[in-house]
């Protein structure tokens, strides 16, 4: 049996996940309805998506679809259930997805520093070339110009006696 993942959706009335999947041993597009289970507004959405994923039921159908995907699916749940609207719910979402870069990692806890690690690495696996895509370029050159200010760093002011 292979299946591939097309679309991934939630549903708020019942509570369920649809998947949108090739099933190519009969050549058919399919719809899988998942549905959700002890799961409030309180819920962990990372635990629940993970459970999900690995569930022996729905794992082959699961292949395809990232667990960030359905954590995200599992925010927007949690949110209509807490009495969030879609909107609110989405900008929710985006804005605990979203990396600062001025914040200090090093101040965070495992989990959390576990979770920016891997939307960056997603972020990373996303914006990636690879030497099978179109504009794929071996060996890039890029000439900085010359005339321009350097920017000067508290490092580079600090002299060499601490050494």
């Amino acid at each position: 049996m292979t299946f591939t993942a097309q679309k991934c959706g939630v549903c708020f009335q019942p509570p369920s996940i649809v998947l949108i999947y090739r099933d190519h041993s009969q050549d058919k597009t399919r719809r899988r309805i998942m549905p959700v289970r002890n799961f409030s507004r309180f819920s962990d959405c990372s635990m629940a998506a993970e459970q999900l994923k690995n569930n022996p039921r729905h794992k082959p159908y699961l292949e395809g679809v990232s667990l960030r995907q359905l954590q995200k699916l599992y925010s927007l749940l949690r949110g209509h259930l807490g009495g969030e609207s879609l909107a609110e719910s989405l900008e929710k979402f985006r804005q605990e997805e979203t990396i600062d870069p001025e914040e200090d990692m090093n101040k965070l806890d495992d989990k959390e520093l576990a979770k920016r690690k891997s939307i960056m690495d997603e972020l990373f696996e996303k914006n990636r070339k690879k030497k099978d895509d179109p504009d794929f370029i071996y060996d890039v050159e890029v000439e900085f110009p010359q005339d321009e200010q350097l920017e000067s760093c508290g490092w580079d002011l600090e002299s060499d006696e601490e050494i």
